[in-house]
Order: C-alpha cells, then sequence, then structure tokens
C-alpha cells in the first residue's frame, strides 16, 4: 500500500483543481488591486488609506490563517471552508464596484482578506493529504506557479478593462467576480477530499506545542530570513531612483515595471522548477537553504548601486528565482515534517510567522534605507538572508 502511494502521480485533479483555482482568484483580486490606488485617488483618498487599507487587511488576514490552521485540524471535511473562502474573497473583492468612499474599500479589502486567511490552510491540508510525500514540492511549486500566473494576468486584464470601459472602475471591480466566481466552481469540481482524521480537541496552545521540533526548527529560519525579506515593491523604487538621472523619471518609471514583469516570470518559472528539483534530492532542505542564499547574493548585488540595465535586469531574475523558491519550499517542507492530521495548524503558523517577517522587514529596510543609506539598509538583509540559509541546512528533516 506504501509502495503503491509513493508511486501515485503527484499531478492529479485535486492539484490541477487547486492551482487552476489560485490562478482565477489571483487573477481576479490583482486586477482589482492594479487600479485601487488610481481609484482611491478618483474619491479623494491618498496614500495614507492606501497604506492602512494594506497594512489592515494584510495584519487580520494572517492571524485569520493561525486561528483557520487550529480549526481546519479538527474538522472532518475541510472543503467546505476553503470553498466558503473562495467565494466570500470573490464577493467582498466584488464590493469594490458599489464603494463611493475609502472606508468602504477598507471594508471590503478586509473582508477579501478575511477570506483568504480562512481558506489557505485548508487549501494546502487538501493539496497535501492527495499528493504523495515524494511529489510535495511539484505539487505546491506547481500551485506557486499557476498563482503567479495569475498576478501576472491581473494587471493586464485591468490595463485593456480601463480602455474598453473608458476607465470606468466600477466595471473593472465588477468584472473580477467572474474569475473570483470561476475559481469557487474549479476549486468544488475538481478538488478531492482525502479522508484525514480530525486531531483532538486540545486548546490553541497545546496544539502549538504539539507541533514536531524539527518544524519549529524551521520555523526559526523562516523567520530570521523573512525579518530581512524586504517587499520587492522596494526593488522597483531601487530601480526607479538608480535609472532616473539616466533616462529621467518617466522613462525610469516604465523600465523598472518592465523589470518587475520579467521578475514576476521567473518568479513563476522557479516556484515550479524548485519544486520538482527538491522531489529529486536527497534532503529537501538544502534547495530551500540555497534559495535563501540567492537573496543573499541579491541583496550584495544591490549594495552595488549600478546603473547598468543588464545588471538591474540580473538583480530582478534572480529576486523572482528566490522567491518562488522560498514559495514552493516552505509549504512542500511543512508537508514532510509535519503528520497530515496536524497540516492545518502547521501551515496557518507558517503563515504567520511570515506575515511576522514581512512586518519587520518593511519597518527594518525602510528605516535603514531613510535613516543611513541603500547600501546599509541591503546588508543587514543579506546578513538575515544568508543566516536563514545556515539555520535551515542545519535542520534536522528525521523526527
Amino acid at each position: 500500500m506504501v509502495e503503491t502511494s509513493q508511486r501515485a502521480s503527484w499531478l492529479n485533479r485535486t492539484v490541477l483543481g487547486v492551482g487552476l483555482t489560485s490562478l482565477f482568484s489571483d487573477w481576479s483580486h490583482e486586477t482589482a488591486t492594479a487600479v485601487l490606488p488610481a481609484f482611491l485617488a478618483a474619491i479623494g483618498a491618498g496614500p495614507a488609506w492606501l497604506g492602512a487599507i494594506e497594512g489592515i487587511a494584510d495584519g487580520l488576514s494572517s492571524f485569520t490563517k493561525l486561528a483557520a490552521g487550529y480549526y481546519t485540524d479538527r474538522l472532518k471535511r475541510r472543503k467546505p471552508l476553503a470553498i466558503f473562502g473562495y467565494a466570500f474573497t470573490a464577493l467582498s473583492t466584488a464590493s469594490f464596484a458599489f464603494a463611493t468612499h475609502a472606508y468602504h474599500v477598507l471594508f471590503g479589502r478586509v473582508a477579501a482578506w478575511l477570506g483568504r486567511g480562512v481558506r489557505s490552510p485548508a487549501k494546502k491540508t487538501l493539496l497535501a493529504a492527495d499528493v504523495p510525500p515524494n511529489g510535495y514540492g511539484r505539487a505546491f511549486g506547481f500551485e506557486r506557479l499557476m498563482d503567479t500566473v495569475g498576478a501576472i494576468a491581473g494587471p493586464l486584464t485591468a490595463l485593456w478593462l480601463l480602455e474598453v470601459t473608458g476607465h470606468s472602475y466600477h466595471k473593472v471591480f465588477l468584472w473580477t467576480l467572474l474569475p473570483g466566481l470561476v475559481a469557487v466552481a474549479l476549486f468544488w469540481l475538481l478538488v478531492r477530499e482525502r479522508p484525514i482524521a480530525a486531531g483532538p480537541q486540545r486548546s490553541f496552545l497545546i496544539g502549538l506545542k504539539a507541533l514536531p521540533l524539527s518544524f519549529r526548527q524551521l520555523l526559526v529560519g523562516v523567520g530570521v530570513f523573512g525579518a530581512g525579506d524586504f517587499s520587492h515593491s522596494l526593488l522597483i523604487l531601487y530601480a526607479a531612483r538608480t535609472l532616473a538621472p539616466a533616462y529621467g523619471t518617466a522613462r525610469a518609471a516604465s523600465l523598472a515595471v518592465g523589470f518587475y514583469t520579467l521578475h514576476n516570470v521567473f518568479y513563476a518559472g522557479s516556484a515550479y522548477l524548485s519544486g520538482w528539483l527538491s522531489d529529486r534530492v536527497p534532503s529537501r532542505k538544502d534547495v530551500l537553504a540555497a534559495g535563501y542564499a540567492l537573496a543573499g547574493v541579491t541583496a550584495i548585488l544591490l549594495c552595488i548601486g549600478t546603473h547598468s540595465l543588464w545588471l538591474l535586469a540580473l538583480i530582478f531574475v534572480l529576486a523572482g528565482l528566490y522567491v518562488g523558491t522560498e514559495e514552493a519550499l516552505e509549504d512542500s517542507l511543512t508537508a514532510e515534517l509535519v503528520p497530515k492530521e496536524q497540516h492545518g495548524m502547521a501551515f496557518g503558523t507558517l503563515a504567520a510567522v511570515n506575515a511576522v517577517g514581512d512586518f519587520v522587514s518593511s519597518l527594518l529596510v525602510g528605516f535603514l534605507w531613510s535613516a543611513f543609506n541603500v547600501q546599509t539598509a541591503f546588508t543587514a538583509s543579506a546578513v538575515l538572508f544568508f543566516a536563514g540559509a545556515l539555520l535551515i541546512l542545519r535542520l534536522r528533516t528525521q523526527s
């Protein structure tokens, strides 16, 4: 029976369903995200509102993932919870079409991101339950690949819709309901629910303590790396400022956006390729550590302060490669280290640690850049990246 499970194909209807669902769901909310700053400006809300909306939504979503992970392990059936989360996100995102004030957008964004938080641990638990352990890397890498394809399609769709609707933001937001509901239908029709024993009825803190020691060691490495893992919107700012003296502000901004598109293409490809590689090497952690080290190399290159288009393109490519590796391998390594009946709690905790890292890194890198210079900011990131890689290399994957 075990040998049959190991030989089972990793690319089945559940993996395909989760991947396509991620594509259409990301397509939906990335279309809305692309026009959100301009829409807020049109209704008289400035950058402070945008920062508040994104910050509050991201923070609540992260804690929701942690709580949802805890309750996911107590459920006999996880699929209805994931379907509810996708549907709630789709409806909440489309509600922007009826917004007339910034606080309407705030409520809609928070609701949409709460839906993301609810569905995330359940989705990943269902995915891991229907894939043999030797296929975790490819399965989670494929999901990240499809998600990123949606992230690329979203802004392009937004630009097209603005043209055909005469720059009607409300019509663009309403259109997002279509891919959002397609995502719900695909998850409902394709994803299978494999029987997983419901976890014991224990408190939240006891559930955290019951997670394997090897997984908790993984979280330390993820947290250290995450403390330096700056938002890649800073890469756009870096490129725009670096190129502005030679190309002018407008041209530099366009080049920076072009580089970021290149970044997303390599991000999509590396998510699957790194997962594929991790299924074929003796230790999956080595691939994750290599991704973390690649992030360190990227940060060192950023310290150079280059004005070369080719070197800037290389930096964006490397950034895309490491973030794809990071996301695919953290999930697949979590699935490997933690028993299936604890997957919900594990995925929720991993998401919370990543969220804290995002918050810390945004404050740290932004402060060092403003208070000192760009070299100081990215040097700090490089140190944290290499420290995270060393911690992952020392990880004991056998519990």
